[in-house]
């Protein structure tokens, strides 16, 4: 019965509620079919996504030889060494890692940045329809804010942003084999890229989390040069790839609602609740990444065998109704809002700040600019892209009226 599911389908991106549902009805913990991954489990409550991803003993990235459990055999070398982050290392190296740039992603730093992520924000506003009314606000607006931002906070340079966003868009074009084989190549450049971009701070210094790096290296022993390359690459994925779609989702919940957006229009003192729960309800992050049973265990009354691969399915976690009432309803002002998009335990994510308040600013600066924003086309015509694991849309054309 879980094998009906297909992750991804439009079907079920387009309404994860139903095939969510679907698989709920199999149990706490399901056995299924993962597009490139295979077969392993995926939970289907919040209980136990969370224990999952916070019991990082049982639940491991890697195998006992510390091989990465979500890269199968045949996958490129290098692709393998881009990987090779914290995002996918157990302790003690996910700390060893952490460590080196979690300041730069403290709340008070964060906070500090509000008033430029906001400047940059209105300018992009002002420039949505600077190429034509109707315009794509995925590739116009949700994509140029959160890129613009980690480039900065990285230190790469402004006239580069161009090879940032066709590679991005590699990555929302992964549901064929073409656009597998466009992957490969967009990494290739990104990793050559970023190999010239630390040799530059190596030897003529400069700002942003790159050079921080480098003066970490030059300290010695905390980093390798490689782990610096797949850091930075992890940093520009992930602090711009999922943060395009929070916005780009919120954006199109409100404009299928215009009542929803009139109403948080009239006080941006609600902002931060209603960028909760469009995290909770958008859900761009769907699963976690496959996580090793380290031992024969029960999860919720299923059992797991050593070896076994298990995926946290953080959409299902977020549409449990054991964690919040009437979660297949978009409720603006829910308190509490127990949901799991950042993801809990060990690896929490790092710019869970950054992205609240790029949502905030992004929503804010949008509708204060353009208040009578509405969508180009019907919603039935928004399309989602077949990425398994990542919730996307296509493209989101928007007309400014009034």
């Amino acid at each position: 019965m879980a094998e009906l599911v297909d992750f991804s389908s439009e079907a079920f991106l387009r309404n994860p509620q139903n095939g969510v549902a679907l698989l709920r009805s199999s149990g706490p913990v399901v056995a299924t079919k993962f597009p490139i991954l295979g077969r392993l489990w995926v939970t289907t409550t919040y209980d136990a996504a969370a224990r999952v991803l916070k019991d990082s003993t049982t639940f491991t990235l890697r195998k006992e030889g510390g091989s990465l459990v979500g890269l199968p055999w045949w996958m490129p070398n290098f692709i393998g060494s881009l990987a090779n982050n914290m995002l996918t290392m157990d302790e003690p190296d996910h700390t060893r890692l952490r460590d080196i740039v979690d300041e730069a992603f403290r709340r008070r730093a964060v906070m500090d940045m509000e008033p430029h992520i906001r400047a940059i924000a209105d300018r992009l506003a002002d420039e949505l329809f600077a190429a034509g009314n109707p315009a794509d606000l995925v590739q116009r607006y949700a994509r140029m804010l959160p890129l613009a931002v980690i480039c900065e906070l990285l230190g790469l340079p402004s006239a580069d942003r161009p090879k940032f966003i066709a590679w991005a868009n590699s990555i929302s074009n992964l549901t064929s084999a073409l656009g597998f084989v466009q992957l490969i190549s967009g990494m290739m450049r990104m990793r050559r890229y970023l190999k010239v971009r630390l040799q530059v701070a190596r030897e003529q210094g400069g700002e942003g989390l790159i050079a921080e790096l480098v003066r970490v290296e030059k300290e010695g022993g905390r980093i390798t040069p490689d782990e610096m390359v797949s850091m930075v690459f992890l940093l520009l994925g992930a602090g711009s790839e999922t943060t395009t779609h929070l916005i780009s989702g919120s954006v199109f919940e409100l404009l299928k609602n215009l009542e929803r957006r009139d109403w948080l229009a009239a006080d941006w003192s609600r902002a931060g609740l209603a960028v909760e729960e469009f995290l909770r309800f958008v859900s761009p992050v769907q699963f976690s990444k496959p996580r090793y049973v380290r031992h024969d265990v029960g999860l919720d009354g299923v059992k797991l065998k050593k070896g076994d691969r298990v995926m946290a399915m953080i959409v299902a976690a977020n549409l449990d109704p054991q964690a919040n009432e009437g979660p297949a309803r978009l409720d603006l002002e829910r308190r509490p809002n127990r949901h799991l998009a950042f993801g809990t335990g060990i690896h929490f994510c790092l710019g869970h700040q950054l992205a609240r308040i790029e949502g905030i600013c992004a929503l804010q600066a949008l509708f204060t600019r353009w208040p009578g924003l509405k969508l180009a086309v019907e919603p039935s015509q928004i399309h989602w892209r077949r990425r398994p694991g990542i919730r996307m849309i296509a493209e989101l054309p928007v007309v400014a009226t009034g």
